[in-house]
């Protein structure tokens, strides 16, 4: 009955073969949402690599800066530095925006990292050309996903910043790339001001009596240029001394700092548990809808296959072919269809995954898993057409 099968296929190839084609590119869409997760979940992951951080400490009762806002003011790190366990701790922010180059925006993370080599955590890490940033202002470091080149100028606020180095898989937990400035820059532009609300705030200010007092010459001024500085950070990030376990250096910190601290895995389990937590499910419903939907197609194609050789079928009956032969030659178009549209769908996600603006990440074991639920839904859509040659009376093969 193979051979039969196979000569069905080969009969009905124009029909069977456009029906994989289809098929296999909606397996090729669930293979990719399947992708899109892996992708956000590797993000996250190498978010948290590349900030060459053992802990992170943020303000206290948040949940870190890449789920919510923190604010610590900028010398915090030097009292976490006296702690007992600590190797290196640097300040860091983020700020996600629009980054401006020319006529183009792109969406981007903002990172203020203190100037240095890339011994420090929160430095970039391995720069595919450039150089590291060595100055206080205006110098970035880019990721290459944003698309600018060494030498381009950037506008973030109200500032301009030559890019001197470039990097590779820098991103935030949502996909944007990184793009790095000095700390100093990256303070000022997480809380600047337009001009008139400078304006604003200064005559405010200047009207209040508190600060016009006559024995206290300069009040006003000192006020005046406290209002323009920003003296916060979002988190301090730490490297503990090589060896030590981190929930040790954490929970010093904890106690006598009255700060909220996270080791990896807790970080970890944050950006995946909670942040990405939504877009999982989201994906997850998708997935039980192409499946869904893929199960109708083959159900409903192996079904009209079925339907169009009601004729052979009564003919191998009234010839005493046994039912579970007639089955199982249905249930081999059905797995072949689900073959050939897997086939599809592989070759076609791998194609398309590379132009998709977010990373998608495709996974050997995704691929095994989908192939294997490919065949069962293949089989269970089987059922309706089998049930149909079953019932065949073999007199319909002697009558008109």
């Amino acid at each position: 009955m193979i051979s039969l099968a196979g000569r069905d296929i080969v009969h009905a190839w124009g029909k069977f073969v456009f029906t994989g084609v289809g098929l296999g590119l909606l397996i090729g869409v669930t293979l990719t949402m399947a992708g899109v997760y892996r992708g956000m979940v590797d993000d996250a992951r190498v978010l948290l690599d590349n900030s060459g951080a053992d802990l992170w400490v943020v303000q206290q009762d948040t949940l870190g800066p890449y789920a919510e806002p923190s604010s610590l003011y900028d010398d915090t790190y030097r009292a976490i530095l006296g702690m007992p366990g600590v190797e290196r701790a640097a300040n860091i922010t983020y700020l996600t925006m629009q980054v401006r180059q020319g006529q183009r925006d792109v969406r981007a993370m903002v990172v203020g990292i203190v100037p240095g080599g890339p011994g420090e955590p929160g430095q970039p890490g391995h720069l595919v050309a450039g150089r590291h940033i060595t100055r206080s202002h205006y110098e970035a470091v880019a990721d290459l996903a944003t698309g600018f080149k060494l030498g381009d100028e950037l506008e973030i606020r109200r500032n301009r910043y030559r890019v001197v180095g470039l990097t590779r898989r820098m991103v935030s937990s949502g996909g944007d790339p990184m793009v790095f400035i000095p700390l100093k820059d990256a303070q000022e532009a997480q809380f600047l001001k337009d001009n008139d609300a400078i304006a604003q705030q200064r005559r405010r200010t200047a009207a209040n009596p508190a600060f016009n007092r006559p024995g206290v010459p300069g009040l006003l001024e000192a006020v005046l240029a406290s209002q323009s500085v920003n003296p916060y950070v979002n988190a301090v990030l730490v490297r503990v001394t090589p060896g030590l376990d981190p929930e040790e250096a954490a929970e010093p910190i904890r106690r006598w700092k009255r700060l909220q601290v996270y080791t990896r895995m807790q970080m970890e389990e944050i950006l995946i548990g909670k942040l990405i937590a939504t877009a999982a499910k989201q994906i997850g419903m998708f997935l039980v809808i192409l499946a869904v939907v893929s199960a109708a197609i083959v159900a409903f194609i192996i079904y009209t296959l079925t339907l169009g050789k009601i004729r052979e079928i009564a003919v191998l009956k009234l010839i005493g072919t046994r039912n579970r032969t007639i089955a199982a030659m249905i249930l081999q178009q059905a797995l072949g269809l689900g073959l050939i549209g897997f086939v599809v769908g592989k070759i076609a996600a791998t194609f398309w995954a590379p132009i998709f603006p977010k990373y998608v990440l495709l996974e050997p074991a995704d691929a095994v898993r989908g192939f294997i639920g490919v065949m069962v839904i293949c089989a269970l859509a089987s059922i309706l057409a089998i049930r149909a040659a079953l019932k065949v009376d073999p007199a319909e093969a002697i009558g008109g």
